[in-house]
C-alpha cells in the first residue's frame, strides 16, 4: 500500500495503537520503509551539552535506546524502519523533513500521556496537518 511512511515520534504521546496502524498501511509490500523521525528541541540539546556533556550523537543514541520497546513491536510485526534525528524547532524541522522528502503518508499519534489537556489536537499535530500537502493519518 504505502512504501514511504514518516512517523514523527514524540515521547510525550502514547504510541501503543500505532504499530497496528503501520502494519495496515504498509500491507504486504516488502519494500516499505517507515522513517521514525524525532526532533530534539534546541533547549534540550543545549542543556544536555552543558550539564551532562552529551552532544547530539550521544543524545540521539540515548533516544534510540528509549525507542527499543516500540521498535520491538515493529520487529514483531515484520515492519522495516529506519531512524532519523534532527535538532531545532519542532514544527519547522518537521515541516522541512516532510517537504524535502517524498513521503506517501505521515502518521502522527494524538493519544496523550496526560489526559488533562483540553485541546483535541496537539499544537504540532494541528500545524503539520494544516500545512503539508502529504496525507496525514492521526492515530488516537
Amino acid at each position: 500500500m504505502y512504501k514511504n511512511i514518516l512517523l514523527p515520534y514524540d515521547f510525550g504521546n502514547s504510541f501503543s495503537n500505532v504499530p497496528g496502524q503501520l502494519k495496515k498501511l504498509a500491507g504486504d509490500d516488502p519494500d516499505h520503509m517507515i522513517t521514525i523521525f524525532h526532533v530534539i528541541p534546541e533547549g534540550e540539546l543545549a542543556n544536555s551539552v552543558r550539564y551532562a556533556g552529551k552532544h547530539f550523537e550521544t543524545l540521539a543514541g540515548d533516544k534510540k535506546e528509549q525507542l527499543k520497546p516500540f521498535t520491538d513491536q515493529l520487529d514483531e510485526l515484520g515492519l522495516n524502519y529506519q531512524f532519523e534525528f534532527a535538532s531545532g524547532l519542532i514544527t519547522q524541522t518537521l515541516l522541512k523533513q516532510i517537504n524535502e522528502n517524498h513521503y506517501d503518508v505521515v502518521v502522527m499519534s494524538n493519544k496523550r500521556s496526560r489526559r488533562d489537556i483540553k485541546h483535541v489536537l496537539g499544537h504540532v499535530t494541528h500545524k503539520i496537518a494544516k500545512r503539508v500537502n502529504t496525507p496525514v493519518l492521526i492515530v488516537k
